[in-house]
């Protein structure tokens, strides 16, 4: 049951989070991801097919613990009126709404919670909107906090992209996908690498909830 749950709230997590990508760059004058119609919250639109689906599954089986990625919103950086500052602004716009979120989870587990906590003893016989609250929290600290790793093509490796010299810019741009296979082997190879990442987030979000 707490596996359903868990997809239940990854999946528009971190449709969120990319949707909140596209919403930003047309902020600042990019429309390509409105235009391919990706500013929506259909999940059809969103889902990829490693990060969606196969990821997750793995991690539930093999650790317990899961979190993916939706298909990227388009980004166009040649639009944006100011590509490498604004550009920064859109990359890291998607980890801080998944922070929002994991703090408004809290905030209501720390409203609705204290009604049940003293009938029920674990998350598992707990009602469902505090099961969901609290997972709802947790997964997005999870995505924000695996998500700004300076990793390309992760979103914190924009903090990097900026400090690069203007004449690095482009050729790096071309190669940061091909990356993504190191964020496969470090998720599926190293979990043990990624607790030391996400315990510290989770034990702060944890004093909110």
């Amino acid at each position: 049951m707490i596996e359903v749950l868990f997809f239940i709230v990854l999946i528009p997590s971190v449709i969120i989070h990319e949707v909140t990508h596209g919403v930003v760059a047309l902020a600042f004058g990019d429309d390509t991801a409105k235009k391919a119609g990706r500013l929506t919250l259909n999940p059809i639109k969103h889902v990829d097919p490693i990060g969606t689906i196969i990821v997750p599954i793995l991690m539930l089986v093999t650790v317990h613990v899961a979190f993916g990625w939706a298909k990227p919103v388009p980004v166009n950086l040649s639009k944006l009126r100011n590509p490498r500052n604004h550009g920064l602004i859109v990359s890291i716009s998607g980890p801080l709404v998944n922070l929002a979120i994991a703090v408004m989870a809290g905030v209501g587990l720390r409203i609705v919670a204290p009604i049940y906590t003293s009938i029920y003893t674990s998350v598992g016989q707990l009602p469902l909107i505090v099961q969901l609250l609290f997972l709802l929290g947790f997964v997005n600290v999870l995505l924000a906090v695996f998500n700004i790793i300076p990793i390309p093509p992760l979103d914190g490796s924009a903090l990097l992209e900026r400090m690069l010299p203007s004449s690095w810019w482009p050729q790096y741009l071309r190669m940061r996908m091909f990356f993504l296979p190191v964020v496969l082997i470090v998720v599926l190879m190293f979990p043990g690498a990624l607790d030391a990442i996400f315990n510290p987030a989770l034990r702060i979000w944890a004093h909110i909830a």
